[in-house]
């Protein structure tokens, strides 16, 4: 093996800039720890989550479109019957007799039984149900478009026309709840499902009333 000398100068000056690196990462370490904790609130969010948000959101909506429609897929055979993908938020026992759905929206409060979703016009397709859990299966979906939905009840918009920018969802108990950009909801893929392989909801599915975004 080759023997190799190096001067006192050379490992002074390699120590030098480990230490002024190591100081560097510190204080962004710090800086960040500061920003999260400390910083004032954007949308209920620490400034540092927002902001890396809002560019997460503005990188990915260059790569991809969210006005494309999601592959059409053969529909499976009635009889088979759809993966379950979760029981998070459905725990508490449901009277599906007696369900309703309440919406608020400012000072606009809603409540709906489910014969009012099945009153609106029915649209379904089949397509890849891509679960978060990491597996995916073609599944049909069935039940009312989200965007005609808010239309018939008049949601969704603001006093001067303009659309909010989300939409919040939560199961019954409070124990599973998501918020949505308003352009998702709006896709015309989004249903708020009652059916899945040409039969209503099981409770296992989400019954009776599922959100459905395929994009």
């Amino acid at each position: 093996m080759k023997k190799i000398e190096v001067s006192s100068k050379v490992l002074r000056r390699r120590l030098i800039i480990a230490i002024s690196i190591a100081l560097i990462v510190l204080a962004a370490v710090s800086a960040t720890i500061v920003m999260i904790s400390k910083g004032e609130p954007l949308g209920g969010a620490a400034p540092l989550h927002r902001y890396g948000f809002l560019w997460n959101e503005k990188v990915f909506s260059l790569l991809q479109s969210n006005k494309r429609l999601s592959v059409a897929k053969p529909t499976p055979s009635n009889a088979k019957e759809p993966r379950v993908n979760g029981m998070v938020g459905i725990e508490s026992p449901l009277d599906l007799k007696s369900y309703r759905v309440y919406v608020a929206q400012g000072e606009k409060h809603l409540t709906l039984m489910l014969p009012e979703f099945h009153a609106l016009p029915k649209v379904g397709y089949t397509t890849d149900f891509r679960c978060i859990e990491g597996w995916s299966e073609e599944t049909q979906f069935a039940g009312a478009r989200f965007s005609e939905f808010m239309e018939a009840y008049k949601l969704g918009k603001k006093e001067d026309g303009s659309y909010y920018e989300y939409v919040g969802l939560e199961t019954p108990d409070g124990k599973y709840y998501v918020s949505l950009d308003m352009e998702s909801m709006l896709h015309p893929q989004t249903v708020l499902a009652y059916e899945m392989n040409e039969h209503a909801l099981s409770l296992k599915n989400g019954a009776p009333l599922r959100l459905i975004i395929p994009i």
